[in-house]
């Protein structure tokens, strides 16, 4: 089921709920069809790397996991949460944080 996402990638979020709760971070990637972002140091999980031509040795390596997009909020200039809003403004549509009313 399609869903609008109001967080875009280079947004600043953090993490509402879950085991993550209160880490902060850049949004790197969306995936619209799960409805989930890849955000900058949160949601960390470890990959066995199996020996090849890059990587001789091997090893274990830590990346960013999937999170989803309801676990997040944006986060405003002075780093409170807020809800995204759109608008018209001179005949473009903006997007507007709704606590404080200003454009992002």
């Amino acid at each position: 089921m399609a869903v609008k996402i109001k967080i875009k990638k280079g947004d600043t979020v953090r993490v509402i709920t879950g085991a993550h709760k209160g880490s902060e971070g850049e949004v790197l990637r969306i995936s619209k069809e799960d409805n989930k972002a890849i955000v900058e140091g949160v949601n960390l999980v470890k990959k066995h790397n199996k020996p090849n031509a890059q990587n001789p040795q091997g090893g274990i390596t830590e990346k960013e996991a999937l999170i989803h997009i309801s676990n997040l909020s944006l986060l405003t200039a002075d780093g409170k949460t807020t809800r995204v809003g759109y608008r018209m403004e001179d005949g473009a549509k903006v997007r507007f944080a709704k606590k404080t009313d200003e454009v992002i």
